[in-house]
């Protein structure tokens, strides 16, 4: 038994931010902006929106594509950084809010960056192992209602917007079109260099209603650590992942790589010898959108007539934690 992708949904929020926009918020400007991640605008939700109602408009859009209806699913996996309760998960939310009348699993994952290829890795080995045979897959994020708008909190706000996408996979047995492999890995000896700290139920009470928050409510990222980590373990793990495989670089269709940073995804490219029009970025106008990212992208660019069926495909992610990792699938 093999996994293949099935079908793909995504949604961004209509809100644009530009880079212009940010200007009349804190000491930047567009041209640094770009120079530093690529980035042109992102989107930022409004108020009504939430992660669960991203979701849902991912989820069924990749329902609708496929003609399936929510009981054609037998298991949710669902990641987010931020999710709408400190609990339940939203995966359980997802559940309700797409009308199923059965009982299903619904796991939630925190990878962050990472955990679409993490979620990728649990429905593969699930499928192969027949305990499911169509899972969905869903990474829904908000960023912009935890970003330090201020002059002193730009170096991350500038870089992360909102968004969602979703992917059903299914058990198939074509050699042909199915998910190749996927590897992942983590080092948690710089898990404080992009993190996100406060409010902790480490913390007595959590939420100390006379003492200041302090900026440890908003994210930190040590960004050179982070760039050098990002570039050298991408390359790593899809070098891993070909040579175990017994497959060339040049062998491979199209790349989806992590939407952090421009520079970044040139450079792991370069290293591989891969050549950058075989690749697509949404990065510069949705900015970086953590778990989401790869399906948003990935969704693009199979609407924009990029990937066919039968491509050799790549997924790599680099993410807090550290958290890293690459799939290879024959779409």
């Amino acid at each position: 038994m093999k996994t293949r992708i099935l079908t793909t949904g995504m949604y961004v929020p209509p809100k644009v931010v530009t880079n212009q926009d940010l200007e009349k918020l804190m000491d930047t400007s567009d041209e640094w902006i770009q120079q530093r991640s690529g980035i042109k605008e992102r989107r930022w939700i409004q108020p009504g929106e939430t992660t669960l109602s991203m979701a849902t408009a991912a989820a069924k859009q990749a329902l609708e594509r496929a003609n399936l209806k929510a009981d054609d699913i037998d298991m949710i996996i669902f990641g987010c950084l931020v999710s709408d309760y400190i609990f339940p998960g939203t995966g359980c939310l997802l559940q309700r809010e797409l009308g199923f009348t059965r009982t299903i699993p619904a796991l939630d994952i925190r990878n962050q960056c990472s955990g679409f290829l993490y979620a990728l890795k649990v429905a593969d080995a699930l499928i192969q192992a027949k305990q499911y045979k169509r899972i969905l897959i869903v990474a829904s994020e908000i960023h912009s209602t935890t970003l330090d708008l201020s002059t002193k909190g730009r170096d991350i706000s500038v870089l992360f917007g909102d968004g969602a996408g979703a992917m059903i996979v299914e058990a198939c047995q074509d050699n042909e079109n199915h998910i190749i492999d996927t590897v992942i890995h983590s080092d948690g000896q710089h898990a404080e260099c992009l993190s996100l700290q406060k409010p902790s139920a480490n913390d007595f009470p959590r939420i100390n209603p006379n003492t200041a928050p302090g900026d440890s409510i908003f994210p930190h990222m040590d960004g050179k650590l982070v760039f050098k980590n990002a570039v050298t373990r991408m390359n790593e793990v899809m070098i891993e992942l070909l040579e175990r495989n017994k497959i060339n670089a040049g062998d491979i269709d199209f790349v989806v790589a992590h939407q952090a940073n421009m520079r970044i995804n040139q450079m792991v490219l370069k290293g591989l010898e891969i050549p950058f029009e075989k690749t697509h970025h949404t990065l510069d106008r949705y900015g970086n959108t953590t778990m989401a990212t790869i399906p948003i992208t990935f969704d693009e660019a199979l609407l924009e007539g990029k990937v066919k069926r039968g491509d050799l495909i790549a997924f790599v992610a680099f993410g807090a934690g550290f958290t890293w990792g690459a799939s290879l699938i024959r779409y």
